[in-house]
């Protein structure tokens, strides 16, 4: 049966995307088999979660297509006792190039006494935010849009030596690099790697150099982030846009980190090579990664996390209302939640049961005005609301009773249309640099709070209530 085992992994080698085949199906190794049933090992019980939500109907099928009948696979995970017959071919070049760390096998380090976490509570990693309790990989669902930036994720967060030390996450807002870069860090700590995890934003990371120059106290902030840190993440690359000396001191940070072969996370919503003002020494080590991409989620994976946030959240939704919410929005990750929770508030507040009229009561307003939204609407509204020609907004002018309405356009022009950013930048006379710039001033400035945040938060209220329209 063993070698039945062989064929049908060289059938799914051809059949499956090659870093899908040598994450998850490489490793797995035979164990036994009976009467119709095989015993498969799977190095631990992330990847045997794994398989059986979305490889274990393929392995049956190729077992099937042998010609063995119906074959019936169990799936158990590895311990130190069992011999890990994959161990030899997960270690083979790839390509022609040097061997590579088992993706999902390696060596922990020894392990130490632990203070058990308080349920409930978020994880602190050892300098700078918070990390969310449930952003960890089997929270996470994992669809055609992010499987590749998913195994990258969870392929850094077990090995113990790295390779490839540092991922680029890139995706626009809402679609999980958030919570994927956290869940490395979840990971490490976790499993007892380390806690030296820092998670930090980028602005985060500017004010805090900055008051330490302003403190006198710049030594020790480089000593804490070259010679203390074991896994930096950080999120929001795109705010260092201009921030000249913030890059330099953080290329060489990294420069430390990645000599030390420490673990890297980035994030951010544009290409390095995309993020205005940004120098050849960062652009060059923020590349150095592996550069993986989250799409927006297509409708099966819609209603997948649809399913895996009710579970959680205990909320018992029919089938017909989560398939009507995954149809109607369709933009992101977090649109999906926000409209989920909207549907059982209302249903708690009013005692109402969950049904396909109530979720067309909440989400009527919304998908209707959506699909009228586009950047010549913008526009107008931006225009009347500031007392400015559409002919000014888009002009040269560098007066700021110009260039903020300018601005705050273009993040609207983001936020609500799903132009691409060039043709957005085209539509205001601007490269697109110049839109990353806008957005980046706007987020900067909303994260203020004061009376622009008022503003915008006006401006978005007409945009969704349709008296933009």
């Amino acid at each position: 049966m063993e070698q039945y085992w062989e064929r049908v992994k060289s059938e799914m080698k051809h059949s499956l995307p090659d870093h899908s085949y040598r994450m998850w199906i490489q490793p797995m190794g035979y164990q036994a088999s009976g009467s119709n049933e095989v015993t498969l090992s799977c190095p631990n019980s992330f990847s045997k979660k794994r398989i059986k939500e979305n490889y274990l109907a393929g392995i049956e099928a190729q077992f099937t297509k042998l010609g063995l009948g119906q074959i019936k696979i169990d799936l158990m995970v590895e311990t130190k006792g069992v011999k890990k017959k994959a161990s030899k071919a997960a270690t083979q070049p790839v390509n022609g190039g040097e061997c590579e760390t088992p993706l999902l096998s390696f060596p922990r380090r020894p392990s130490r006494p632990m203070q058990m976490a308080l349920p409930g509570l978020n994880i602190r990693s050892d300098s700078g935010r918070m990390l969310k309790k449930g952003y960890t990989f089997d929270r996470f669902v994992v669809g055609d849009n992010s499987d590749f930036a998913y195994s990258a994720a969870l392929s850094l967060a077990q090995t113990s030596s790295v390779n490839n030390g540092a991922i680029y996450l890139l995706s626009d807002t809402g679609l999980g690099k958030s919570h994927l870069s956290q869940a490395v860090g979840h990971h490490v700590i976790s499993q007892g790697f380390s806690d030296k995890v820092y998670y930090v934003t980028a602005e985060d990371f500017t004010n805090e150099m900055v008051s330490s120059i302003k403190n006198n106290t710049i030594n020790g902030f480089k000593e804490k982030y070259r010679r203390k840190c074991d896994v930096l993440i950080l999120e929001d690359v795109h705010f260092l846009s201009g921030k000249d000396a913030t890059q330099k001191e953080l290329a060489m940070t990294l420069d430390y980190l990645m000599d030390a072969e420490k673990k890297i996370i980035f994030s951010g919503c544009y290409l390095p090579d995309d993020i205005p003002k940004m120098n050849e020494q960062l652009k060059s080590r923020l590349t150095l990664g592996m550069v993986t991409k989250i799409d927006p989620p297509n409708f099966k994976t819609r209603v997948k996390i649809l399913k895996n946030k009710s579970k959680y959240d205990g909320f018992v939704i029919p089938n017909d209302v989560t398939e009507y919410l995954a149809q109607e929005l369709c933009d992101n990750v977090r649109q999906l939640e926000s409209g989920l929770m909207g549907v059982a508030r209302k249903s708690a507040l009013l005692g109402e049961k969950i049904d396909i009229n109530l979720a067309r009561g909440v989400l009527s307003t919304i998908s209707r005005n959506k699909k009228n939204i586009t950047v010549d609407v913008i526009k107008k509204l931006v225009c009347s609301e500031f007392s400015l020609s559409e002919k000014e907004l888009v002009s040269t002018s560098r007066k700021q009773t110009v260039v903020k309405p300018r601005q705050m356009a273009i993040f609207l022009a983001r936020k609500y249309t799903d132009q691409p950013l060039k043709t957005i930048g085209r539509s205001f006379n601007r490269y697109h640099a110049t839109a990353i710039y806008s957005i980046n001033a706007v987020e900067k400035k909303l994260k203020q709070q004061g009376g622009f945040t008022e503003q915008m938060n006006y401006l978005c209220r007409k945009i969704e209530s349709g008296k933009a329209l």
